[in-house]
């Protein structure tokens, strides 16, 4: 059995149209009775462009708007994966990724910061307090920083600045005021007291791996907590660890 055609939608059309050629064609055929018929057909079909237009303008507007949920659903997506939930700072994938991509493209120096003491602003003031330290902290160093610098929480208390130079001296300049912004800061009751912290500092020229620049910073950081905290330590002036001597040899002991 061959397959059925595909209907004609517009059948009833087609034949009022053939109907209506062969009107004109026969001067004798019911010219006007062709015309209304005609007339009857157009007037449905104006009305089912402009119902099928309708139709079209809706779908077209529910498609805009649904593309503009996802957009803003993928940015949301997006935002959230590569933010501290928190804070608002880059987390530290993100900061990873940041310092790594800069990294090979120009200078940069890394600045690592620890907040002093901060398990005694838990205990002292309750976790609520301590938060508020955090997120006044970030927004200390946005303030400070401006949007030339990528700020990012890497720990529980540890947060990193990606700060690209050229000049070391300029890092430690930069190090310095986050130090002293930090300790000025009034951070409200139920907090009674000064917060600081301790501030590490690597620069690196470009082509550095992320890891040796972190690793770097991070050694800073701990001279700087072991210095008395609330101080700025670079890496670059760091003493020279100490190599011990090696082990004399002892004859008596058997090579294998």
């Amino acid at each position: 059995m061959p397959p059925k055609a595909d209907a004609d939608l517009f059948a009833q059309e087609s034949a009022a149209l053939a109907q209506a050629k062969a009107a004109h064609a026969d001067p004798r055929a019911d010219a006007r009775a062709a015309l209304a018929d005609m007339i009857g057909h157009y007037e449905r079909l104006m009305r089912e462009s402009r119902r099928l237009i309708r139709r079209s303008d809706r779908a077209e507007l529910d498609m805009n708007q649904m593309n503009r949920q996802l957009h803003e659903l993928a940015q949301q997506l997006e935002y959230r994966a590569t933010h501290d939930p928190l804070s608002g700072a880059l987390n530290r994938a993100a900061v990873i990724d940041q310092a790594s991509a800069c990294l090979q493209q120009e200078d940069m120096a890394l600045i690592v910061l620890d907040i002093d003491h901060f398990k005694w602003i838990n205990d002292d003031f309750g976790h609520p307090a301590g938060d508020t330290v955090i997120k006044t902290v970030v927004s200390c160093l946005r303030k400070l920083l401006g949007s030339d610098a990528a700020v990012g929480r890497v720990g529980g208390e540890e947060f990193s600045v990606i700060w690209p130079t050229a000049d070391a001296e300029e890092a430690r300049e930069v190090a310095g005021h986050i130090c002293d912004a930090i300790a000025d800061q009034v951070f409200g009751a139920p907090i009674n007291r000064q917060i600081t912290a301790s501030v590490g500092v690597s620069w690196n020229p470009r082509g550095t791996c992320f890891e040796l620049a972190y690793s770097r910073a991070d050694e800073a950081l701990y001279a700087a907590k072991r210095a008395g905290r609330n101080c700025v330590k670079i890496h670059s002036q760091l003493p020279l660890p100490v190599t011990p001597p090696p082990a004399p040899s002892d004859a008596s002991t058997p090579c294998h």
